[in-house]
């Protein structure tokens, strides 16, 4: 009876796992502060639109990685997407001051996709949704400021 009790609780444990699974999966935004703008540019012209956007800002890139990129060199070929990871070492010191966890979120963001139109989708999340849940006031205030420039890098890049 007892194994057939923990048979029963693993069954159920692996069936709700599966299904929280495909559950956040099957969203496009599954987090807080997850913006996705349609933009009218292609794959192609969106990334220099976005990478001056961020050089304008004052901010920098600090990471890019391209799935697409590497499948193309593989000899196959996906849809365009592109992550491009962005931050300012000012920034990461004072994040670091008011919360050593919070260090795990940086660099914030961009995510690039392309469409099957051939138009690209910008995607990110707020700085605030992001560092939101560490419940630091400096860390908010930095947020605050972060989602300022990340409202600046998104008109830049997508002209709304």
């Amino acid at each position: 009876m007892h194994k057939l009790f923990l048979g029963l609780a693993l069954v159920i444990l692996i069936s709700t796992t599966s299904f929280s699974e495909r559950a956040i999966a099957g969203n496009a935004t599954p987090y807080p502060g997850t913006e996705d703008i349609a933009t009218k540019y292609s794959f192609g012209q969106l990334r220099p639109r976005l990478e001056a956007a961020i050089e304008k800002s004052g901010m920098y890139v600090v990471t890019s990685a391209s799935a697409s990129a590497g499948a193309k060199h593989r000899g196959i070929k996906i849809p365009g997407n592109l992550v491009l990871g962005v931050y300012r070492n000012d920034f990461a010191v004072r994040m670091l001051k008011a919360s050593v966890p919070s260090g795990i979120e940086a660099p914030l963001r961009f995510y690039v996709t392309e469409n099957a139109d051939g138009t690209a989708t910008l995607t990110y999340r707020k700085p605030s949704a992001i560092f939101g849940v560490y419940g630091s006031s400096e860390l908010d205030a930095m947020a605050k400021e972060l989602d300022e420039l990340w409202a600046k890098i998104v008109s830049g890049t997508t002209g709304k």
